[in-house]
């Protein structure tokens, strides 16, 4: 495990299980909003673990959160091609402490659903099902309905560890009014 301000990051075994996450949870995602490869690439987004985000995308608490730029193809003017571009920020040290705390966890199935929790969002968001600047009772209500999809579509994956996270995740859904909404 590294080290960025103080944060615990992930070493390179992790960096391989979140990639491995990554790939698991787009299929996963687009399979369960019948998406064809060119349709889940309209989305724009990228996921970026703590060594690769800037000051401002590092939080405390969550696990992850999505941040929204304007992206615009190199050398346009136009401003009718400017689209809207989602960076999933990892928060590597929030997801460590987990594990440390909840030996019953383990990085691949916890990371799977992290990333499909946040792939829904962002489905969500450019299907225009969820504004992004939601109110914060908006945003946790949206919170509660994309923590239902991803339970759904994580149902059947034969993951070792995946029941335990999901149970995890159950704990969270009664409580859904104590967690922070996306940014």
């Amino acid at each position: 495990m590294g080290q960025t301000n103080s944060k615990k990051t992930f070493d390179a075994g992790q960096l391989l299980m979140i990639n491995q996450a990554v790939t698991m949870a787009e299929e996963l995602v687009s399979d369960y909003y019948k998406m064809s490869a060119t349709q889940w690439l309209r989305p724009k987004y990228d996921v970026k673990t703590l060594v690769e985000l800037a000051e401002a995308e590092i939080i405390d608490g969550p696990f992850a959160q999505i941040i929204r730029y304007e992206g615009q193809r190199r050398g346009s003017t136009l401003g009718s091609e400017v689209y809207d571009f989602y960076k999933i920020c990892i928060q590597d040290h929030a997801i460590l402490a987990a594990l440390h705390k909840n030996p019953d966890l383990q990085l691949l199935p916890f990371a799977l659903y992290i990333i499909t929790h946040e792939l829904v969002h962002i489905v969500r968001f450019s299907k225009f099902l969820q504004h992004f600047d939601a109110s914060p009772n908006e945003k946790l209500a949206e919170e509660h309905r994309v923590h239902e999809f991803t339970r759904k579509i994580l149902t059947g994956v034969r993951l070792k560890g995946l029941c335990c996270v999901i149970t995890y995740y159950r704990q969270w859904g009664t409580t859904i009014e104590n967690m922070e909404p996306y940014n």
